[in-house]
């Protein structure tokens, strides 16, 4: 008899899909994904390969039922299946005993509801990985289940593997867990005719190496000065660095080619250590391209498609439906360049669809850049932690690097005992261009709180042009909107997370150019009378060069970030950088989460101690304002995987996928195939509680998407519908 794994889409012409085409599938996927983790975690192979099949072959026997495969088969109608499939499959991996199958079992209950917490399944007593609702059934059903199973699906040829001591399990059942979901969504997506083929290219880190080698030279052709030969210095030191260790610092300032030096290293690395991929680990998504553009420039070879060897990973893009599976970004390619947010929330997540993309990361050197901004500071312990671990059982190779280290790997609150890295750069040459930085830039602070009027009347005063940082997105599109009304558009430009990164990249590049024509022609002041109003987006990273900058009050290594953007290249003999306050009144919004790093700012310029050197100290000063509570190392000590998820949060709050561009949403609305890079590149992330508050829909087909429906422009991005809407609301209007 034939059973069925999904159900028909008629509507789309699509047959139902067979359970044994399913299972099988999805298991040689699930051992296909393992076997290449386990070459670079030997500890684990044989354990993970079984594991990851295991589960495969085992995940869907509930589908089995009688009444299920009624609802498959469309005879009786029903929105979801009458029979809890997934007990079943636990219940005959229970029955075993090994330890593989104990962990198989824990996996496949894992699969759609995420991995669950250790100890409250343990208070379960006889209902551990259970479904209280559907074990009586499963008791009374389970032989014909697994004789139905059987009728399809051939014994596989498993490796014995001896049982692996796992004190500390839970990277291990994240990456089998990962192995498992992505053959399953997979398999899924294939029989639908939704993924778009993809065809991961090979690092080549060889070839690369020389690339990238031929890209430098031709940077600094003709050059004979001071900032080109210590680039190439900086290069040099990077990419002939001994490879043997896991773990590097780069301490090297703003515009001495972190981008390209690092690469190097990374790519010897992985030629010395046989790593089969990349990762650039950057703090905002703004920098994203910058860094892409560089490496497709310099990294391409003959005869590739740049997008596919150099993938970059805006935002959030991953989906659990069935339906909107087929958006989700998996780090595939090569070279991944993606957010902080994305790389570490995705090791700490209990969630299938998020660690869908984890095994990929398995045998790959990772460049954590701007390595201050990263995350906030309470959650390095645990991330340390992991970091570590994936050094020492998943081949991974790591590099830190900043303008301004804080290097939390020496104090002792965060890392016990402290360590000292190895540093890719030496202290000679660092002393060097550290001398050359304080003769660029004199910090300043401003004691008294401004206001809208205010801010505009002291920027008037500034010689420009200028850049603005503030803390939150609204206080940019206020600022922003103001300069706009009373000074002109000519007089301001605008860049934030409001903006689709469509809109950000035209940004930028108008930008560079306005940046470009004020260095052209320094004398004229109607050039350079201007202002960019951002957020922290462009705090880091970003290669543009101001006269003046000013920021809204945070830490003093936001502060000296923010130098890097100023006088970047030495254009003039020195520049300001001011730190001030805003006065929380004219739709302003501030940060709650600056206030303890803004006090310890304000007491490091009391004792004039600003420079890249102090950053330690004040980070150090900070953890005792605050004090570094390691909730989350004790919850997952104890398996409590849903708590750590919950609380290791890069970003404070829950954000979503809305899409603004017209003609995107409606290739939505019509089941057309669109492919994850599509959807990033034509959508924003919001707050869950402001789309609750601006009642955004959700797509009817693609409930985890949202449709954005008020006012969209490419100066303010959303944040233009959302001042509309607080106008209104200040005038006396209704209030949402």
């Amino acid at each position: 008899m034939s059973y069925l794994a999904h159900s028909a889409r008629s509507d789309r012409g699509i047959p139902a899909q067979g359970y044994h085409e399913h299972v099988c599938e999805t298991r040689r996927r699930a051992q296909v994904n393992a076997a290449n983790v386990g070459r670079y975690a030997p500890k684990y192979s044989l354990l993970l390969e079984a594991v990851a099949t295991l589960a495969g072959e085992f995940h869907d026997m509930g589908k089995l039922d009688d009444n299920n495969q009624a609802v498959l088969s469309g005879s009786i109608s029903a929105k979801k299946l009458p029979v809890q499939h997934v007990d079943s499959g636990v219940a005959h991996l229970l029955g075993l005993g090994q330890q593989r199958h104990q962990l198989a079992a824990f996996v496949s209950y894992a699969h759609h509801i995420g991995l669950q917490s250790v100890p409250a399944e343990m208070n379960k007593g006889e209902l551990f990985l259970r479904d209280a609702k559907t074990v009586a059934v499963t008791a009374k059903r389970l032989h014909q289940y697994l004789a139905r199973h059987r009728e399809g699906v051939c014994e596989f040829d498993l490796v014995e593997s001896n049982n692996v001591e796992l004190t500390q399990p839970q990277l291990f059942l994240r990456m089998a867990l990962s192995c498992m979901v992505d053959a399953d969504h997979g398999d899924t997506s294939r029989h639908y005719n939704e993924a778009v083929k993809f065809a991961p290219c090979l690092l080549r880190p060889e070839e690369r190496a020389k690339a990238l080698d031929q890209y430098v030279s031709s940077l600094s052709e003709g050059a004979d000065d001071d900032r080109s030969r210590v680039r190439q210095a900086v290069y040099e030191s990077c990419r002939d660095a001994d490879t043997r260790p896991s773990l590097y610092a780069c301490d090297s300032p703003v515009g001495t080619g972190k981008t390209t030096a690092v690469m190097a290293h990374l790519l010897k690395a992985a030629r010395d250590k046989k790593l089969r991929r990349v990762f650039v680990v950057l703090p905002y998504t703004n920098i994203i391209n910058q860094s892409v553009d560089v490496y497709q420039k310099s990294l391409i070879l003959h005869g590739e498609t740049p997008e596919e060897v150099v993938a970059a990973h805006h935002h959030r893009a991953e989906f659990s439906s069935p339906d909107a599976r087929q958006f989700t970004a998996l780090w595939q390619a090569p070279i991944v360049v993606t957010t902080a947010v994305q790389f570490f929330e995705t090791l700490a997540s209990n969630r299938p669809a998020a660690l869908r993309k984890l095994h990929n990361l398995a045998g790959a050197a990772v460049f954590i850049d701007e390595a201050h901004a990263a995350m906030p500071a309470h959650l390095w312990p645990q991330a340390w932690r992991w970091i570590h671990e994936l050094t020492q059982d998943w081949g991974c190779h790591f590099v830190f690097g900043s303008g301004s280290l804080t290097r939390f790997w020496e104090l002792p609150d965060f890392v016990m005992p402290p360590v000292r890295l190895p540093e890719l750069v030496s202290v000679e040459l660092r002393s060097r261009m550290v001398g050359a930085e304080q003769q660029r830039l004199r910090y300043a602070r401003r004691a008294e709180p401004v206001n809208v009027a205010a801010l505009l009347a002291w920027l008037h005063e500034m010689r420009g042009p200028r850049l603005l940082i503030v803390n939150t997105v609204q206080s940019a599109a206020v600022i922003a909107s103001a300069i706009r009304r009373t000074c002109g558009r000519e007089k301001v430009e605008h860049l934030s997370t409001s903006l689709m990164p469509v809109d950000r990249e035209r940004t930028l590049k108008r930008v560079r150019e306005r940046l470009q024509r004020s260095n052209e022609q320094p004398n004229n002041k109607a050039l350079a009378s201007w202002t960019l109003v951002a957020t922290s987006c462009v705090e880091a990273g970003v290669d543009l060069s101001f006269r003046t900058g000013l920021r809204e009050s945070a830490s003093l290594v936001s502060l000296i970030q923010v130098g890097g953007r100023v006088n970047r290249h030495q254009e003039n003999s020195q520049s300001d950088v001011w730190t001030f306050e805003l006065q929380q009144v004219d739709m302003l919004r501030l940060h709650p989460g600056f206030k303890d790093s803004s006090k310890v700012l304000n007491t490091m310029f009391a004792e004039n101690r600003v420079s890249p050197d102090d950053c330690k100290e004040a980070l150090r000063r900070e953890i005792c304002l605050t004090g570094l509570k390691d909730m989350i190392g004790n919850h997952e000590t104890a398996k409590d995987f849903p708590e750590v998820q919950s609380l290791f949060r890069v970003i404070d709050a829950d954000t979503y996928t809305v899409v603004v561009d017209d003609a995107v949403k409606k290739r939505l609305k019509q089941w057309e195939k669109i492919s994850w890079r599509e959807i990033q590149g034509s959508s924003v992330q919001i707050w869950g509680v402001r789309i609750e508050l601006l009642r955004i829909p959700q797509f009817t087909q693609y409930p985890e998407l949202y449709e954005w429906n008020l006012a969209y422009d490419d100066f303010l991005g959303y944040m233009a519908g959302v001042l509309q809407v607080e106008s209104f609301s200040l005038d006396g209007g209704a209030v949402i």
